[in-house]
């Protein structure tokens, strides 16, 4: 690789290696074959380019404007704000009056404020801007649904290993590197999927070598320290994975997720709160324990701090993973509010309202309630929900665990009722 001794420095590896149409660019075929799609139809909707760093967003970006000859301007999430919307809004409004079409590219959109989405929308609607936004956070979470719902959402996938290799030859055959085999796996390894990763590494380790073969222990100095990939799109979806290995039973799995996330920098509080939850929806009263156990090693956490306090954590997780489960609790939940929300006005029964007044109980308030203290067992079969909800049962438990005593004692107390009945 030769080095600009004076003047301008070359630009960037990753920027001379950017794909200039669509067949150049790896890895994500099925994206550019819907994108393609799109263009054929000569209406370009609004687009989302949402994936991790490194995938071609940006390059995305500039080959649809190519394609729709239309005037690519960018706009910085992080360091701009309205009053440079307002200039774009004003150039695209004078780009159209002379027959071209105005591309707002982006970046980082979820950087956006709830203002600046606001005053993009209605630009955006009229179609004075064909708006494509690049994130790596999840469109669902961090962008406004009114701006989402008027926008294509397209996924880039992380570039797997075969395309890696071929970013890292095209690279090479450009710069006339030779590339050894270990060092070639050593890049591929390092970068995830990052293809500009992989470009800015290489790059450095070709000034390294001194015009020599790229050597693993080149590629290793040029790296130095590898940076684990962490945003909240990659949090959301590990505290899923983490979440998801709880109700599966997997102990390792779920300790495996914690640990990554911690690692990454992600607040313990983030993980206790989920497991938390899961105790109450995955495990609920198949072992009541489990919630007494997640809660009980948060406030430990609270009270040890790090390191003491991974602790209690594992401890939990491993309790809450190979628990019984059942989410017959969470269903009851949920049964409970549909009905309340298709019968929000069901007066309650007269025998189960509270006659504090003379005149109440001469209405009839509080006329046939049973004390259930006052029964065997101290049980008795009294209608407890509104009249048009009468006999229904929002709760089944299961047979897992401590369910399955509950489901004796509903069953012994139906067979008594109907005796009494």
């Amino acid at each position: 690789m030769t080095l600009s001794l004076f003047g301008e420095p070359p630009a960037p590896l990753a920027q001379r290696m950017r794909p200039r149409t669509l067949d150049e660019i790896v890895g994500q075929d099925a994206l550019v074959a819907t994108l393609r799609r799109l263009l054929a139809a000569g209406h370009l909707p609004n687009l989302i380019l949402h994936g991790p760093p490194g995938t071609g967003k940006t390059t995305l970006a500039h080959m649809v404007a190519a394609e729709t000859d239309a005037e690519f301007i960018p706009f910085s999430a992080v360091s701009e704000g309205v009053p440079r919307l307002r200039e774009i809004v004003k150039q695209a409004e004078k780009l159209r009056s002379a027959g071209r079409r105005t591309l707002l590219f982006v970046d980082e959109i979820h950087r956006l404020n709830r203002g600046q989405q606001d005053f993009l929308l209605p630009y955006v609607e009229s179609g004075l801007l064909i708006l494509v936004g690049a994130t790596t956070e999840h469109p669902g979470f961090a962008i406004n649904p009114a701006l989402l719902s008027r926008s294509r959402v397209l996924v880039l996938a992380p570039l797997e290993d075969a395309a890696m290799r071929t970013v890292i030859h095209r690279a090479a055959a450009l710069e006339s590197l030779s590339v050894e085999p270990a060092a070639e796996q050593m890049l591929v390894d390092a970068a995830a999927g990052d293809a500009r990763q992989v470009l800015s590494t290489l790059e450095t380790a070709a000034r390294l070598s001194a015009s020599g073969p790229i050597t693993p222990e080149l590629v290793r100095e040029a790296l130095q320290q590898r940076v684990t990939q962490y945003d909240a799109t990659v949090g959301y979806e590990m505290l899923s994975a983490f979440h998801k290995s709880l109700r599966t039973s997997s102990g390792s799995g779920a300790l495996y997720w914690a640990m990554r996330m911690i690692r990454a920098g992600e607040p313990p509080e983030t993980l206790f709160r989920r497991l938390v939850a899961a105790a109450y929806e995955d495990v609920g009263l198949a072992d009541p324990q489990a919630g007494v156990v997640a809660t009980q090693a948060m406030h430990a956490w609270e009270r040890l701090g790090a390191p003491e306090g991974y602790l209690p954590l594992a401890n939990a997780i491993l309790y809450v993973a190979q628990a019984p489960k059942s989410n017959r609790a969470y269903l009851a939940l949920h049964a409970a509010s549909d009905a309340a929300e298709q019968h929000p006005d069901a007066p309650v029964p007269m025998h189960l309202r509270n006659a504090t007044t003379g005149l109440m109980r001469q209405w009839g308030f509080g006329k046939g309630y049973q004390y259930a203290h006052d029964y065997e067992g101290a049980y008795t079969p009294m209608e407890c929900l509104p009249d048009v909800l009468a006999g229904a049962e929002f709760y089944e438990p299961s047979d897992h665990g401590f369910e399955r005593e509950i489901a004796e004692r509903i069953a012994g107390r139906n067979v008594a009722a109907r005796e009494k009945g």
